[in-house]
């Protein structure tokens, strides 16, 4: 039992010192949750978060080089690009039950969604699935292709949520509490279609987080498809969603519908490509400067007018 908790916190990249400690104050027989939350009021942090909380380095360029800047960020160029991608982390149930029409655990479901992400190029991918799941199906809880989830264990993207057995009663830790706080903590995306109610009401910065950070999915014919606009249509897209520095999409005009014959000049809110170097001033004021009337006292004129 104490080696089985090293080897699972060691999954989430907790240090060996850290787990020991907090193993010899609680004892062997302490739950998983119990270490974790001891882990994290000790302020121990998987090696990960703490590399990225180390502030990047500067890369000087050579004097002359035909660079336009004198200095780089590492990262920028010609580094890794799945280095700007969002650690993703999978709630296996819901998309295996979801796979699976709500009668199946489809194991097959969750390596399609695992593909969808590794085709992006994500490389940190981790789905949770409770350790009961590794059991023989039995007639009222199914599974199909289990030997998926074997070998997603074995390439270390599948990760078992602890539970066991007393007096014959399953004992099953909450593994969606692993869910949130795995992503929480690696900045991540969760993909699943639980809003995961209590656990929003249990902590307002988990509250936040799965508002902003929940990613829904569909299945269209074996085809894992999440929505274009996870936040809805005034949101991000899914590739600014997925991205750990969103790109904003350049101001695209639309050209107006009267074009040359448009008499609103300046105050025309559309796109004049024949304006681009010419004052945009409207019919009136055009007709002003060629009578050589001021411009201030046409307009006064027309106040006037308008009170009459």
């Amino acid at each position: 039992a104490h080696q089985s908790k090293m080897d699972f916190f060691c999954k989430l990249g907790y240090g060996k010192q850290d787990i020991c400690k907090v193993l010899e104050n609680l004892g062997p027989e302490a739950l998983e949750d119990d270490v974790l939350k001891e882990l994290i009021r000790m302020g121990s942090k998987p090696q990960a978060l703490e590399s990225q909380a180390q502030p990047p380095q500067l890369k000087l360029v050579a004097r002359g080089s035909c660079s336009t800047t004198g200095l780089k960020w590492l990262g920028e160029d010609g580094s890794d690009p799945s280095d700007s991608l969002r650690p993703i982390v999978i709630d296996g149930s819901n998309v295996a039950m979801s796979h699976g029409n709500k009668e199946v655990f489809s194991c097959w479901g969750i390596q399609l969604a695992v593909d969808w992400f590794r085709d992006r190029g994500h490389t940190y991918i981790k789905v949770f699935v409770p350790l009961w799941r590794k059991e023989p199906p039995r007639q009222d809880s199914p599974i199909a292709d289990q030997h998926i989830l074997e070998e997603l264990e074995k390439q270390s993207v599948l990760v078992y949520t602890p539970s066991r057995k007393v007096k014959g009663k399953r004992v099953v830790c909450y593994d969606d509490r692993y869910i949130v706080k795995v992503a929480y903590e690696k900045d991540g995306v969760i993909v699943s279609n639980d809003h995961y109610p209590d656990l929003q009401n249990e902590n307002p910065e988990w509250k936040w987080f799965i508002e902003q950070r929940l990613l829904m999915y569909s299945f269209v014919s074996n085809r894992f498809m999440p929505p274009d606009d996870p936040l809805g249509r005034r949101g991000p897209t899914l590739s600014n969603f997925l991205s750990k520095k969103p790109v904003l999409p350049e101001r695209k005009w639309q050209p107006c519908p009267y074009g040359k014959k448009c008499t609103y000049g300046n105050k025309c809110k559309f796109y004049h490509p024949e304006r681009q170097y010419q004052a945009q001033l409207s019919v009136a004021d055009v007709l002003r400067a060629k009578t050589k009337i001021p411009l201030a006292l046409g307009r006064e004129e027309e106040r006037c007018q308008c009170s009459l």
